[in-house]
């Protein structure tokens, strides 16, 4: 079954296609209220860990061994995973970040890495 996951920005209005909405940073965004995020929920332990973003620091040399690191933290971290995945269960999920990069942010890493999982 393929996953339904899009990536969007958590600055983008929320728009009806985007399914149930999940800010999966670990801090939350400034300028963002939280009432206007429209959050189905905030996954912030599925958020690299402070250490690995400070490392990558949205590096784009640094992107492929980022998201090597990354998917580490994440197969120790089948709790966090299991939730967001139970919420595919339900249909489209939206993950949300606030990255300014659209390309190498966790959002990406995090749906490429559930899509290879399957």
């Amino acid at each position: 079954m393929k996953l339904d996951i899009k990536v969007k920005r958590i600055y983008e209005p929320p728009s009806p296609g985007d399914g149930q909405r999940v800010l999966i940073d670990r801090v939350w965004p400034r300028g963002i209220r939280k009432e206007d995020a429209a959050l189905t929920l905030w996954l912030k332990n599925l958020a690299p860990s402070d250490e690995l973003r400070k490392w990558f620091g949205h590096e784009p040399t640094r992107w492929m061994e980022f998201q090597q690191r990354y998917r580490g933290e994440l197969d120790r971290n089948s709790d966090a995973v299991g939730q967001l995945r139970a919420l595919l269960d339900n249909g489209r999920v939206t993950l949300l970040y606030g990255a300014q990069d659209e390309l190498h942010n966790n959002a990406v890493a995090l749906a490429d890495y559930l899509s290879l999982k399957g």
